[in-house]
C-alpha cells in the first residue's frame, strides 16, 4: 500500500468526526427541544429527573455534615466541614462491600452500611459524639447526604424506591423500597444522632461542589460529568417543571429546582447526532444498544473503544501496522487515557506516541504510521469535546443564562475533562457556535467530589 494513502485516509476518516458550526447549533436546539418536553411529562426521551434540591449554597455556610457514596463495590463515609469562605475540610473512610452482601438481603446491606457510619463517628468525630451520646436517639445531630448510584424513582429530597440494581449488585428484596428508610432504620437501630437528609445523584452534587467553591461574583449554572460517563445537573425555574404537582406543601415557598437531565441518552433516535460506522459497531457491542447514544460518542468508557475500531479496520485494510499479524483485535483493551497521551504529543517524531504503540500495544510504527494515529485521535478527541461545548450551550440558551449574570460558572468533573488536551479550548468551540459573543461570560472549573462534599451540601441546603 502506497505510504501517501494511508495519510489520506486517515484525514478522510478524521474528516468523518467534524461536526460544523450549523451541526453544532442544530444539535444544541434538538437538545432543547427534548429538554423542554421532559420538563413537561413524564416517559419522554430525555428523563429530566426532578432532584427536589430547591437551593444552591453560595460559599458562606458553615458546620459539619455527613456523606456516604455507595456508588460500586466501594462504601465512602465522609465528613465535610465548611469554613464559610468556599473552602472545606474533609475526612474520609472507604470500605470493600462483601460479594457476599451485593447479593443478600436489604437487612444484610444496609446493617453493613449502618456500621461503617457508626465506626467512622466513632474514629472520627467521638469527642462530638460522645457529648451528643446522651441526646434522645430522634435527635439528629448530623445531617446525611446520600450518594447511591443506581436508578430510583425519587419523589421527595430524602425519599426515592429502588427501580433496579446494577454493577454487580442483586439484593432482591430492597427493589421497590424507600432506600434512604432502609438507611435511616439501621441507623437508628445504632443509635446514631444521624439524619438521612438527602439522597444524592453525583452530576447534582457536582453542581453544588463548584457552587460553594466557586469565585465569589458568579453564579453556577450548571454541574458537568464528563468522565466514564457523562451527565449534566443545572438550576432550573421551579414554574418551567410542569410535571410537578408545585402545590405540594414542600415546593410551597420554593423558586428553583435542581434538575438531573441524564442527557447520556439524547438522541437515542438518532436524529440528530453524528454517526459512523464505527459508532454504529461499538453500539452493537454494549449491553444496551440503542440507548445513552450521546454517551457513547463523548464519554470516556467508549472513546478508546472507537479508537481500537478505526485502527483495526485500517490494519485490515493493509494500511496500518502491516508487519504484525492480529493487533487490536480484542474489544475495550485499548483505554481513553491513550488518547490523551498522543493528543499531548507535538514533538516532529511523535516520540510519545511511538512509546505508546510499541510499548503499550506491542506494535512496531513508522513516523507516517505515527502520524495517522495521531490525526484519527485528534478527531475522535474533538468530537468528543464538541458535543459536550453543543448540549452545555443548548442548557444555557434555554435558561438565558448570559441575560442577567455578568459571569456564568459551570463545574465539572471527570478524566476526560481534566487529563485530555485542549477538551476545554475544544468545548469552547462549540459553545461560541451556539452562544456567539456570550461564551466570553461562561468560566468552567473543576468541580471535586460530588458525591461526597456535593452530598454533604445538599444534606445542608434540605
Amino acid at each position: 500500500m502506497a505510504t501517501s494513502s494511508l495519510l489520506e485516509e486517515a484525514i478522510s476518516i478524521s474528516k468523518q468526526f467534524d461536526i460544523s458550526n450549523d451541526q453544532l447549533v442544530a444539535i444544541s436546539e434538538e437538545f432543547i427541544r427534548l429538554t423542554d418536553l421532559g420538563l413537561k411529562s413524564g416517559g419522554m426521551p430525555m428523563a429530566m429527573i426532578p432532584s427536589y434540591v430547591t437551593g444552591v449554597p453560595n460559599g458562606t455556610e458553615k458546620g459539619t455534615f455527613l456523606a456516604v457514596d455507595l456508588g460500586g463495590t466501594n462504601f465512602r463515609v465522609c465528613s465535610i466541614h465548611l469554613n464559610g469562605d468556599g473552602t472545606f475540610d474533609l475526612l474520609q473512610t472507604k470500605s470493600v462491600i462483601p460479594r457476599n452482601l451485593m447479593v443478600g438481603t436489604a437487612k444484610e446491606l444496609f446493617s453493613f452500611l449502618a456500621k461503617k457510619v457508626d465506626e467512622f463517628i466513632k474514629t472520627h468525630l467521638d469527642e462530638k459524639f460522645n457529648e451528643e451520646r446522651g441526646h434522645p436517639a430522634n435527635e439528629h445531630i448530623y445531617k446525611l447526604g446520600f450518594t447511591f448510584s443506581f436508578p430510583v424513582n425519587q419523589t421527595a429530597i430524602n425519599r426515592g424506591t429502588l427501580i433496579r440494581w446494577t454493577k454487580g449488585f442483586d439484593v432482591a428484596d430492597a427493589v421497590g423500597m424507600d432506600v434512604c428508610l432502609l438507611l435511616q432504620h439501621e441507623l437508628d437501630l445504632l443509635n446514631l444522632p444521624v439524619h438521612v437528609a438527602a439522597l444524592v445523584n453525583d452530576t447534582v452534587g457536582t453542581l453544588m461542589s463548584r457552587s460553594y467553591s466557586s469565585p465569589r461574583g458568579s453564579v453556577t449554572k450548571l454541574g458537568v460529568i464528563l468522565g466514564t460517563g457523562t451527565n449534566g445537573a443545572y438550576v432550573e425555574s421551579l414554574a418551567a417543571v410542569d410535571k410537578l404537582d408545585n402545590s405540594a406543601a414542600a415546593l410551597a415557598d420554593k423558586s428553583i429546582m435542581v434538575i438531573n437531565t441524564e442527557w447520556g441518552s439524547f438522541d437515542n433516535d438518532m436524529k440528530i447526532l453524528p454517526r459512523t460506522s464505527w459508532d454504529d459497531a461499538v453500539d452493537l457491542e454494549t449491553p444496551n444498544p440503542g440507548y445513552q447514544m450521546f454517551e457513547k460518542r463523548v464519554s470516556g468508557m467508549f472513546l478508546g473503544e472507537i479508537l481500537r475500531r478505526v485502527l483495526l479496520e485500517l490494519h485490515e485494510k493493509g494500511y496500518l501496522f502491516p508487519r504484525s499479524s492480529t493487533p487490536l483485535t480484542t474489544a475495550w483493551s485499548l483505554d481513553t487515557s491513550i488518547l490523551s497521551r498522543v493528543e499531548a504529543d507535538s514533538t516532529p517524531d511523535l516520540v510519545a506516541v511511538k512509546s505508546i504503540v510499541e510499548m503499550d500495544l506491542g506494535l512496531p510504527t513508522t513516523l507516517l504510521e505515527r502520524q495517522a494515529v495521531k490525526l484519527i485521535v485528534e478527531g475522535i478527541g474533538k468530537r468528543s469535546a464538541l458535543l459536550a461545548g453543543a448540549v452545555i450551550g443548548g442548557i444555557l440558551v434555554h435558561l438565558r443564562a448570559c441575560q442577567s449574570n455578568p459571569v456564568v460558572d459551570i463545574g465539572v468533573d471527570g478524566s476526560v475533562f481534566e487529563f485530555y488536551p485542549g477538551y476545554e479550548d475544544l468545548m469552547r468551540v462549540a459553545l461560541k457556535a451556539v452562544m456567539g459573543e456570550d461564551e466570553s461570560k461562561i468560566r468552567i472549573g473543576i468541580a471535586k467530589d460530588g458525591s461526597g462534599v456535593g452530598a454533604a451540601l445538599c444534606a445542608l441546603v434540605a
